[in-house]
Formats: C-alpha cells, structure tokens, sequence
C-alpha cells in the first residue's frame, strides 16, 4: 500500500510539472464553469418570466371578468397560462426546452390551432441548440480525455523511456494505474466541480447529483479505456489520436444524424402546421354551415347538452364555442397520429443512442432533469386536461338558462391543480 501512495504521490507531482496537461485541466473547469452558469442562467431566466406570466396573467384575466357579464364573453377574453415549470436540475440539461414550448396561454376556443402554435424565436439559434453541462460531458470531455490518454504509452516510447520505466517499476500495472488515476481523478474534479457547486444553488436533492455523477463517471470511464486500449496497441501518438477522434466524430456526429434522418424517412406523420390549417379551417367554414349540422356534430360527442341545443337569435355563444369543439374534432385523428408518430420517434431514437455513448448519456441527462420529449408529451397532456376542464366549468352556463352569477368564477379550473394531480 506505501508503494501506491508513493507512486500516487510521484506521479502527481509529475503531472503538475506538464504545462500542457495543466491547460488541459484549466479548459476542462472553464468550459464546465462556463456551462453550468449558462445553465443556471437560462433555467433562472425562464423561472423569471413564468413568475412574471403568473402575475400578469392573473391581472389580465382580472381585467376580463371586470369587463364582461356573460360567461360567452368572459370564456372568449380570458386567457389562461399554462406551463412546464424546470426541475432544479434542468440548468445541467436543457434538453427541449429550447426547441419545444414550455408555455402557452389557452382559451375556451378549439385547442389543436392553440397547442401547435410555438413560441417564435431564432431558428438559427435553436438549431444550434444551448452550451449546457449535458453538452460539456457528452461532446467535450471526450476530447479531453483523447488529449490526456492517447499518448500515455507512446510518448514514453518516442522518448525512449518506456523499456526504462517497465524496468524500474515494481509493478507495470501499479506504475500504469497511478498514472491513469492521477489524470483521470484530475479531469473528473475539474468536470464536476461547477456541477456540484451548481447543483447546491440550485437545490438539487443527492440522489439526482449521485446519478448524474455516476453516470459522467462511467461515461468518462469508456473514453478513457479506449484511449489507453488504442494507445496501448499503438506506437504511434499522432495514429492513435487521429482512430480515437474519428470515433468520436462517429460517436457524437454521424451516427446521431444519420440516425436521425432514418427515423423521420421511417416515421410519417401530419406536421403540426397542417394540423393549425385544417382546424381553422373547419372553424370558420362553420359560419357558413346550418347551425344543426354543427350543434349534431357536437351532440355526437356530447351528448348530455341534445336538449339544450335549439337556437333563439342568429348568434348564440354555446354555438360559437359548440363549432371550436368540432374544429377539434375534426383534427383529432391527425393530433393523435402526430403525438404516437412523435412517441415512436422518441422510442427509435433510443435504440440508435445504444451505438451511441453521447446519445445515450445525453437520453439519461435530459430524462432525468425533466427536459426531453417525454416532458413535452406529459405537459401536453397536462394543457389538454385543462382545456378539458374549462369546457366542463363554460359548458352548463352556455346552455342552460340559468342565472349567471361571478361568484361563480371563483370556481373556475386552475392550471396548479391539474399539475398537482
């Protein structure tokens, strides 16, 4: 045991006396700094603004019930946020939060057009997606440790020591080992240093940061391995740098995009614009249709309102509202083979990411922080259960006679209740 320690300790002192082992190091905790604030920042920022929606939205739906006395009108102008709050350790994997909407303002009119109407922002941008510490670990670290690992062995031959170093040593693994330990427990901490030091701001829990730390440790554990497995059948330092980053080229790039582009040309669904298109459509052709054909199509559906469904005036707002549900209706067939044509990609998409390490850790990251596409469904589901019960709260006082009264509104659905269901 003294014999390690002291190979531990030569070695360590060894590698402090290799500058470009130490910029190495020094990039390795910039660049994790740098991700995990940039990180922070973003999840800090959109916590901000869904802080700011919530109280503007209730002021602004304030203002609606102040204005208007009849549930039609009040249904029409008062809108309602909705949204996917980041878990505390969203800022290490952004995900899809930068590309799916994680925030909506819904009304009573015809969901689909409301659902599939993204946030406008820059394309270029959101192409090329966020600097976050998902990304530092998947597509970064390997280079680093390529940079660290690849010569371990021949640039002791280049120079000429390495038949002086087996000699000398007692033990080859002991001597091989230490100095694999010492570079790689030094990249490691310089990794995960901003990450630990986030995750405490942040409050992540222990068991998320031992999971992620776990899996970044077997993650690096892989490179590292190869690295030294290459290199040890190698003689040639500029050879075996040149195989480790073509395979990491193939890793992290080709197999992810051409594994892309599989699954879209296996995978067909409706676009979520054409779903927008035809649902307005069939919205404002129902101005033009006789009222009875829209109050059946409703009916089919809803049948509980059949006796209440006769017309007194030209305009009525439960047939306003009675056409935006058959607008619905008439895309809820394209919506579903949207949503089970987006579940199968995620699905493929998955079984690409176990030929490819960065995909599978980025997979990992992502679904635990809560970022991925399964969050983007699950939230989904979250605004259409909303909208469900804010038709079921508009319906009885659009087509019954009964006195309306706003004390009534009191009872209207709130978008933190579904969530907390």
């Amino acid at each position: 045991m003294s014999y390690v320690l002291k190979q531990l300790n030569q070695e360590w002192r060894f590698m402090l006396k290799q500058k470009y082992i130490l910029i190495l190091l020094a990039c390795t905790l910039l660049l994790s700094g740098f991700s995990v604030f940039n990180g922070l920042s973003e999840i800090n920022q959109q916590k901000n603004t869904i802080e700011r929606l919530k109280t503007a939205d209730l002021m602004d739906r304030a203002i609606a019930q102040d204005k208007h006395d009849d549930p039609g009108s009040l249904a029409y102008y008062s809108f309602h946020l909705t949204y996917l709050a980041p878990s505390n350790i969203a800022f290490s994997a952004l995900g899809e939060r930068d590309v799916l909407p994680w925030k909506h303002r819904i009304r009573m009119l015809a969901l689909e057009g409301q659902i599939y109407e993204s946030d406008s922002q820059n394309a270029e941008l959101a192409q090329a997606g966020k600097f976050d510490f998902t990304f530092m670990v998947s597509a970064l670290v390997p280079l680093l440790i390529i940079l660290l690992f690849h010569d371990l062995f021949a640039h002791e031959r280049t120079s000429g020591r390495y038949d002086l170093l087996i000699v000398t040593a007692k033990s080859q693994f002991v001597f091989w080992a230490t100095r694999t330990i010492v570079r790689f427990v030094s990249v490691f901490l310089c990794l995960m240093v901003p990450f630990y030091i986030g995750a405490w701001v942040s409050h992540v829990s222990i068991f998320d940061i031992t999971f992620l730390t776990l899996c970044c440790f077997i993650y690096l554990t892989f490179w590292t391995l190869l690295s030294l497995w290459w290199g040890k059948h190698s003689g040639s330092a500029p050879k075996v740098a040149s195989g480790l980053i073509g395979m990491w080229v193939l890793f992290s790039f080709i197999i992810p995009i051409l594994g892309d582009l599989a699954i879209n040309k296996i995978v067909h669904s409706p676009k979520g614009g054409d779903i927008v298109l035809t649902q307005r459509e069939a919205v404002n052709d129902a101005w033009d249709l006789p009222k009875e054909t829209t109050m059946n199509a409703f009916i089919a559906t809803h049948p509980q309102w059949k006796n209440n469904v006769e017309m007194q005036s030209m305009f009525e707002w439960k047939w306003y509202y009675a056409f935006q549900q058959v607008g619905d209706q008439t895309v809820e067939s394209m919506a579903q083979q949207y949503r089970m044509a987006a579940q199968e990609k995620y699905e493929l998409a998955g079984y690409v990411s176990l030929i490819s390490p960065p995909l599978l850790i980025q997979r990992y990251l992502t679904r635990m922080a809560n970022t991925d596409a399964v969050a983007a469904f699950e939230y989904e589901k979250d605004i259409r259960e909303f909208h469900r019960q804010l038709r079921h709260f508009y319906y009885p006082l659009l087509f019954t006679k009964n006195d309306f009264d706003k004390h009534q509104l009191i009872n209207i659905p709130n978008f933190d209740d579904v969530i907390d269901q």
